[in-house]
């Protein structure tokens, strides 16, 4: 056995074979894959095989996409059959927000070049002729859908990888992994110890215990799974071709053909996680017990869908643990606090993910990042908050909910409330009707009266509409108050901190007292934050960004990180509220003895607010006058009792994140994940205004980002007034242009000052003209809209910066 090694793999299940196989794709062959039993052990050698585009964040439909297609790939280099079979396959929905959804995915496949198409009924029964069609509105049919064979694919991405020259140690269990100070690794198995420079926890089902080893937590859990084969049916073998795919969400089942009868799998309310105390070790090639009973009203109901089912024995059972996350997506990445330590977990659909799974995580390692977004699988998308008692829960409703409505606007209740603010009981008795950011309980909107306390999960404008305008309107009109809570924060001191940030940020570093904005850029110029800068002194500054990307930010401070600067993530730490709104200023003054109503636009100063000492920063996203004023969130309480007595006469108001998200479009504010995002660059999304081009610091992604510079962006952001009528955009819309689609919306909403539908879109920047006409297609439907440059409100800024 080699006792030295690049990359250590441990895990080879579909997953860990697809990271080793693209690793040496990439260029690195002194590569090694470590697996306890023999390859697909554990959930891949019984996983029904299964796989499809669908899905709906963008990125993983086309890393999904990326799968499907490197199969034959993989089939040409090694000479092996993954089984392939491209029968296609229809989504099938029963009620009209079913239909919405599949309208929405189908409008974004049109920009990803994805041959999907939506069809009716007559058209499903000639598709998928055993389908009973009886209440059925319609389709999503997808050509790409298939199966194949999970233990043939997993060796011929064994084998690829041998090729390539890795190497494949298998009945060697991992026992230990031990860092030294060099941040490498000492992986001892029961063979030997193997020095690592990098480790991958490709682990499956024993994720969690491999991660133990090294004192890593990865929020995932097992499910117990289970299909159902059949024996052979007159309908299926008689056909001249293999029936395709369906998905049928009301019954929450899949099925396809299998030999001459069928595989029909549920993902059943009824739902039972595995091993919650840990995965034992010597559990392998075996399966749980049948355990039909849980899935019995499946059953029942896949009979009315698929008569023929009825009839039909039962030929086989299978029933097996999968692994979930809490949102269902994989963890991928480097795991955050760790030295050399990556993941490839959590990857339940592993044979429509997998491919892409490894091709990111070897670029990440190989390159330093992703050629695209990959958010949606970031293992540091949960924070060291998050617990195996969050965990849990979570996977078991992401599992239960696996074929339901999946909505823009919708917030899951599994293990909430969690984290909460000081905040949280003084506005649960005001109304407010809670969201959740990063565990985080956030206010979305305030219900007065008999309005009702839940929002009514919809593609199209919701039951928040009026109390959101009324929010929206006392912003505007008067004064109102939110909190700071869901901003990341970040304290940089020490004597080389302004240094430092000159070369981990694009943009200009302020001087003492003053803000700046900025973006951070990744070494090939893409978007990586959207900062907010705040100089406290010489050697002090705050940083602030989305709440939701702290352990994101905080690893690539730590990845950069440099003697003389400390970098603390104080997003906890601090809190108090944001005030904004024609009276902002009267009552900043009423409530200070500290002259604060000389302060600048982008100033900030300390001062005490009734009791409190604060820290006051004059900037807001809402586009209005506004101040954000930042406090130890132990005396938060009395710094709200300040604010709200001194603001009642001036028509002060709470306002949540339905109202701040439509104020912002007023002036088409980017949102971080939105417009600004790794899929996209400075100079598109108009954050280039904010670079500082001729400091002497060698920013990082500073030459990428001159010659985008250079040669001029290919797409630009722009807004859009839409003739809409129900339903505003989203996100990832196509637009129309000259009868063909040559743009996609970021985001959209309705601007309740203007009045108005909005749809910012990144479109070809030689068409970005005042008053272009082009159409966007919302939910099937398509809206006229028209380009516009003015902003909806305060246009000249004179009352954000007066």
């Amino acid at each position: 056995m080699k006792t030295t090694t690049r990359v250590a793999v441990i895990g080879g299940g579909v997953v860990g074979c697809s990271v080793l196989y693209h690793l040496t794709k990439l260029g690195w062959s002194d590569v090694m894959l470590i697996e306890r039993s023999e390859l697909t052990s554990g959930s891949t050698w019984h996983a029904a095989g299964g796989f499809h585009t669908l899905n709906g964040d963008t990125n993983m439909a086309a890393l999904q996409g990326y799968t499907i297609r490197l199969y034959k790939e993989l089939e040409e280099i090694t000479g092996m059959s993954c089984g392939l079979h491209h029968v296609g396959g229809v989504t099938l929905a029963d009620n009209r927000d079913r239909f919405d959804m599949l309208l929405a995915e189908r409008a974004k496949h049109r920009y990803m070049g994805l041959e999907t198409e939506i069809v009716g009924p007559e058209e499903i029964r000639k598709i998928a002729p055993i389908t009973n069609t009886d209440g059925i509105i319609g389709a999503l049919y997808d050509p790409l859908d298939g199966h194949l064979d999970p233990s043939g694919t997993t060796h011929a991405y064994a084998k690829a990888a041998r090729m390539g020259g890795a190497t494949i140690e298998t009945h060697c269990k991992v026992i230990e992994t031990n860092q030294r100070p060099d941040g490498t690794w000492d992986v001892v198995t029961e063979k030997g110890t193997i020095h690592a420079e990098h480790i991958v926890n490709a682990g499956g089902l024993w994720a969690r215990e491999v991660g133990a080893m090294a004192g890593v937590y990865l929020p995932l859990h097992p499910m117990e799974h289970q299909y159902i084969v059949t024996d052979e049916i007159a309908d299926i073998y008689e056909r001249e071709s293999e029936h395709p795919h369906v998905m049928d969400p009301a019954g929450e089942s899949y099925l396809r053909q299998e030999g001459r009868g069928l595989c029909i799998g549920f993902y059943e309310q009824p739902c039972k996680p595995w091993a919650v105390d840990g995965t034992p070790w010597d559990f392998g090639h075996e399966l749980l017990p049948d355990d039909l009973d849980k899935i019995e009203d499946s059953i029942a109901f896949a009979y009315k869908r698929f008569p023929v089912l009825e009839t039909a024995g039962v030929k086989t059972v299978i029933h097996g643990p999968f692994t979930f996350a809490p949102d269902g997506n994989p963890l991928v990445g480097p795991v955050p606090g760790m030295r050399n330590y990556w993941s490839a977990c959590g990857v339940m659909a592993g044979f429509s993910q997998g491919g892409g799974v490894g091709l990111m995580l070897a670029q990440w390692m190989i390159e330093g990042e992703c050629e695209r977004d990959v958010t949606a699988m970031d293992v540091a998308r949960f924070g060291d908050w998050i617990t195996p008692g969050y965990t849990r829960p979570k996977v078991i409703e992401n599992y239960q909910k696996r074929f339901s409505v999946s909505y823009p606007n919708e917030e899951l209740p599994a293990a909430r409330p969690f984290r909460q603010t000081p905040m949280y009981d003084v506005f649960d008795g005001m109304g407010a009707v809670w969201g959740q950011q990063f565990g985080l309980e956030v206010v979305n909107y305030f219900a007065q009266g008999d309005e009702p306390r839940y929002e009514t999960p919809s593609f199209r404008r919701s039951n928040a509409f009026d109390a959101t305008a009324r929010e929206v309107r006392a912003v505007r009109e008067a004064v109102g108050i939110n909190e700071v809570h869901n901003f990341g924060k970040y304290l940089v001191t020490g004597a080389g901190a302004r240094d430092w940030l000159n070369r981990i940020m694009a943009g200009r570093i302020p001087k003492p007292g003053r803000l700046s904005l900025t973006p951070m850029l990744s070494p090939a110029g893409r978007l990586i934050g959207d900062f907010t800068v705040s100089c406290l002194s010489d050697e002090a500054f705050q940083l602030t960004a989305s709440y939701g990307a702290q352990a994101v930010h905080m690893r690539w401070f730590q990845r950069h990180e440099a003697e003389g600067v400390t970098v603390e993530n104080i997003s906890d730490r601090l809190n108090g509220f944001q005030i904004a709104g024609p009276k902002a200023r009267d009552v900043l003054m009423a409530v200070s003895r500290d002259s604060l109503g000389d302060m600048r636009f982008m100033d900030l100063r300390h001062a005490t607010i009734g009791m409190v000492d604060c820290l006051v920063q004059r900037v807001s996203y809402t586009g209005d006058l506004g101040y954000e004023i930042y406090c130890d969130p132990m005396a938060q309480r009395a710094l709200w009792d300040t604010l709200w007595q001194a603001g009642q006469p001036h028509g002060m108001r709470p306002f949540g994140m339905r109202a701040m998200m439509s104020l912002r479009l007023d002036k088409f504010f980017g949102s971080w994940l939105s417009e600004f995002s790794p899929d996209y660059t400075p100079g598109e999304t108009g954050m280039d205004r904010f670079i500082q081009w001729q400091k002497p610091e060698a920013f990082i992604g500073r030459d990428a980002a001159l010659a985008e510079r250079d040669a001029g962006a290919e797409r630009a952001l722009v807004a859009f007034e839409v003739e809409a009528e129900d339903a505003d955009a989203n996100g990832y819309e196509p637009v129309w242009i000259d009868g063909s689609v040559q743009g996609f919306c970021t985001s959209g909403g309705y601007s309740h000052h203007a009045g108005k539908s909005i749809a910012l879109a990144l479109i070809p920047a030689n068409r970005a003209e005042e008053g272009l006409a082009v159409e966007i297609e919302i939910l099937g439907k398509m809206c006229p809209a028209r380009l516009i440059t003015t902003p909806l409100f305060d246009a000249d800024g004179a009352r954000m910066r007066g």
